[in-house]
């Protein structure tokens, strides 16, 4: 990757774009640590950037607001900006957002579901060295 590439920001692509299936279309939307998080986070009422930061504070500003310009690009939010001193910025879930609450929801009941097999192979993973 270029320099230049990386200055500006934009982004090549090592393996090209698959979107032959709901699934590929569905990880595409959602490939991002963070996104879930932002996407409930927001639903829950948390708007505001800082306030998303603060919320999710181990991930960098940076990153996140990365993931969150990527979820306004893919209609998933939608952004606005009040001109005002200070700058203040809103973000709300669109309604392709909102269709995917139903399917967090049932993802996170079913980690719940699981979580007594699930969460002693993941810490045995994390603690085991490669």
């Amino acid at each position: 990757m270029s320099v230049w590439i990386y200055l500006c920001g934009m982004y090549e692509r090592k393996l090209p774009l698959e979107l032959d299936c709901g699934l590929h279309l569905f990880m595409e939307v959602l490939n991002g640590k963070w996104k879930l998080s932002l996407i409930w986070s927001i639903h829950s009422g948390i708007r505001r950037p800082g306030a998303l930061h603060r919320k999710l504070s181990r991930a960098s500003r940076r990153l996140l607001d990365s993931q969150l310009s990527q979820l306004v690009e893919q209609g998933i939010l939608s952004k606005t900006s009040f001109v005002q001193k200070p700058l203040k910025v809103e973000y709300q879930l669109t309604d392709l957002g909102q269709s995917l609450i139903p399917v967090i929801e049932l993802t996170a009941q079913w980690g719940e579901a699981h979580r007594d097999v699930l969460e002693p192979l993941l810490i045995n993973e994390r603690s085991t060295p490669s």
